[in-house]
């Protein structure tokens, strides 16, 4: 199992504060727009100016925020009372109308990647404002992980764009009579008003985001009047801007690195497990594939038993040990044993070339074939050196495998666009073993609420009624016996090759605290002065 560890205490006096703090990141945001992509840099840096109904703590648990409180009426009807007082950045008041303006552009945004958010809010029927603080929304079947969902929608104000009464419309525009906001209106700070604990002031995108305190945020006064992000992806420039003292936090030190501040009592660190699965997708759907090329013409992809070989050519333990330095674990499924709906106790998946081969041979590729494997190299943690290692074990088995590695600004849209024949990918799955399985392998369905991610063309009928009869059904026990059982099938096909979990290091001077966190967000609110 993995740990979480906290070296170097502080044995040094806290000097007095300047009250601003810089965070040196590691994959850089891509917009200011909180509903632009559902990506893990862009949704921690949304949750610093932008509220959602709920939020989630460091272990995942899922809190009130501006709503207080949250009932269902044991099918499809949830009721939120929201929380009274509180003013957006432009001194606007939050009430209902401003939860249905956001919903509605949830599904009103042309410029969003690969319909983030309107997977969940497409699901809904009826969102209504019986009053100005409660919001009522009527999914289509019932949906037992909404409050979870509906933490990492940002509440925009409806005072952003000109409107008549707002109402769930989304055919007739929601009473909105202007244009409907697009990333750039985020971006260069115009749109960006939230009711989050601090305020837009510039985006410079490759140089810094910086935000200022929002000294009316309804929550605990945070210590820092100001916050500057900087992009940083080489792992080495990030640590040594630390020991320099030019960054206050650091994402992602290399693992090996870590042992540098065990003993500086300048810094602390902490590493930290996620529920973060990194994998690689498989076009098992066309024929041809793009980058595949194959003797006879056809895509080898769309035989399980090559994708059975692929999984048998690489050895997981050593990437955790070698490129992961230790700072991850195996994965033998899509979320980590002990969440809801994960198997307790996984079959190992091993790592055998000679059966890989074998198999190979069996489906008429006894001299392999090519393809081409794609990958961030800005995003995961040691992601394109992990590509390589891959691409490096597939070779060993007669699959000439070439990498193609590209920054994740230009790699998810192209992603999005299906362009790859093997993808990589990372998850962190938030509640239950049902985020990964109705996003990717999932057959999609019309409104694209489940299978919004489903690139490769995977398609198994048995595994989609498990997944859809799992996430209507509320009774959790009947729930994870079904998200298991559709678990297992997932693993059966193959178009999914899971590599590990990753685990998160975060360094920081140890005249400062950091809590990590299970999602990987960097938050300047998990920042505090030590005591």
């Amino acid at each position: 199992m993995l740990f979480t560890l906290v070296a170097g205490t502080c044995l040094l006096s806290a000097p007095a504060w300047a009250q601003s703090l810089k965070i040196a990141l590691s994959s850089e945001p891509t917009a200011i727009d909180p509903h632009y992509h559902a990506l893990s840099p862009n949704n921690a840096l949304a949750a610093h100016i932008f509220d959602g109904l709920t939020k989630q703590d460091e272990k995942q648990k899922v809190l009130p925020s501006l709503a207080t409180s949250w009932e269902n009426d044991g099918k499809n009807r949830w009721t939120f009372k929201l929380r009274q007082g509180v003013t957006f950045s432009n001194g606007k008041p939050f009430t209902a109308e401003d939860v249905v303006f956001t919903i509605c552009r949830t599904l009103k945004n042309e410029t969003a990647i690969a319909g983030s958010f309107a997977d969940i809010t497409g699901n809904f029927t009826a969102v209504e404002a019986p009053d100005p603080h409660t919001v009522v929304i009527t999914t289509k079947a019932p949906d037992p992980l909404l409050p979870n969902f509906l933490s990492g929608i940002g509440i925009l104000s409806a005072s952003i764009v000109p409107h008549d009464k707002v109402t769930f419309d989304p055919a007739n525009n929601c009473g909105v009579t202007g244009k409907w906001p697009v990333v750039g209106d985020f971006n260069d700070g115009k749109l960006a008003v939230g009711t989050g604990p601090y305020k837009f002031k510039s985006y410079t995108k490759g140089t810094s985001i910086e935000l200022e305190r929002n000294d009316k945020h309804w929550g605990t006064a945070e210590p820092w009047a100001s916050v500057t992000f900087v992009p940083v992806p080489n792992a080495g420039p990030r640590l040594a801007g630390l020991l320099a003292g030019d960054y206050d936090v650091i994402e992602n030190p290399a693992a090996r690195d870590v042992s540098r501040l065990k003993d500086d009592k300048r810094f602390s660190y902490v590493i930290t497990p996620s529920t973060r699965v990194i994998y690689f997708q498989l076009d098992v759907g066309r024929e041809p594939s793009p980058f595949v090329k194959a003797d006879n013409g056809k895509n080898p992809l769309k035989d399980p038993r090559v994708r059975k070989a692929m999984s048998l050519a690489i050895d997981r333990d050593a990437i955790v040990k070698r490129i992961m330095d230790g700072a991850a674990e195996p994965a033998y499924q899509f979320l980590p044993a002990g969440m809801f709906g994960a198997l307790p106790n996984p079959p190992k998946l091993e790592y055998n070339p000679a059966e890989a081969k074998k198999l190979l041979a069996e489906a008429g590729y006894p001299n392999g074939f090519q393809v081409t494997l794609s990958t961030t190299n800005d995003r995961y943690i040691n992601d394109s050196q992990i590509t390589q290692a891959v691409a490096q074990y597939l070779t060993q088995v007669g699959i000439r495998a070439e990498v193609d590695a590209m920054a994740h600004a230009i790699y998810f849209p192209r992603r999005a666009k299906k362009e790859f024949s093997v993808a990589i990918g990372g998850w962190g799955s938030s509640g239950e073993a049902s985020s990964f399985l109705r996003q990717w392998p999932a057959t999609p369905d019309e409104a694209k609420t489940i299978g919004g991610s489903n690139y490769g063309g995977y398609a198994d009928p048995e595994f989609d009624t498990l997944i859809r009869t799992a996430i209507t059904t509320l009774d959790d026990a009947k729930r994870s016996e079904l998200l298991q059982k559709a678990g297992i099938k997932a693993l059966e096909g193959g178009a999914f090759i899971p590599l590990h979990f990753e685990s998160t290091v975060w360094a920081y001077k140890s005249n400062l605290t950091y809590t990590g966190r299970a999602d990987q967000f960097t938050m300047a609110m998990q920042v505090k002065p030590a005591k």
